[in-house]
């Protein structure tokens, strides 16, 4: 066991260390205030190419298209920006995100993330304590941490990495861990690792206990 004084020692490393990890992904000249965004334009963006898939307010929808409302709006343009750039792909999303500016993406965002998060509710009481054992403490064998690490225990996430995930459709979160585990979302190198080790009840038991978190 290292002495008292050794620790002291390396407490400034560390300091720095965990400093540079939850720093935000992107930072601004000194002095710089990021630009604010409008939500009245905002909302004539989702008016016009989002309300189809997303409804007007991000709520509900059909459980294939994730509900946006209440979303970080750090992340929600992020992902855009990634769609747009071919970081992420899905061809409907790419199509619609390749007509919008850096100025639509965060009026977007930030209408979006105006609205109220809904609530949703976990379905399948066979799979709960599995969803709730994996996001509150892992599986060690696995290499797959816990989920709450990153989504906060009440899935409210962080921003702007790490995106809110409660009362997410359960069907949208599956896809997505399916996805990531197989390769065809390439976006996020750290959930591609961790769905690697998932297995199908598993990535079930998660969704469905995403679903009713709030």
């Amino acid at each position: 066991m290292k002495p008292i004084s050794a620790l002291l020692a390396s407490l400034p490393a560390i300091t720095a260390l965990a400093g540079a990890l939850l720093a935000p992904s992107t930072t601004l000249a000194a002095g710089a205030q990021a630009p604010k965004a409008d939500l009245a334009k905002g909302q004539a963006v989702a008016a016009q190419v989002c309300v189809a898939c997303h409804t007007f307010d991000g709520t509900r929808g059909a459980p294939a298209n994730p509900i946006i409302a209440g979303q970080h709006p750090e992340y929600l343009a992020k992902q855009l920006r990634e769609f747009k750039e071919g970081k992420r792909v899905n061809a409907i999303m790419q199509g619609f995100a390749a007509g919008l500016s850096d100025e639509d993406m965060r009026n977007v965002a930030a209408f979006y993330a105006s609205k109220a998060a809904p609530q949703g509710a976990a379905r399948k009481a066979d799979l709960v304590l599995l969803g709730e054992r994996i996001w509150r403490g892992g599986i060690a064998g696995k290499n797959v941490p816990a989920c709450a690490g990153c989504h906060s225990p009440n899935g409210a996430g962080i921003p702007a990495e790490y995106p809110r995930l409660a009362g997410q459709h359960a069907e949208y979160t599956d896809a997505q861990l399916k996805a990531f585990r197989a390769g065809e979302r390439a976006n996020n190198a750290q959930m591609t690792a961790i769905s690697a080790n998932l297995s199908d009840r598993e990535v079930a038991a998660l969704a469905d206990y995403v679903a009713g978190l709030r």
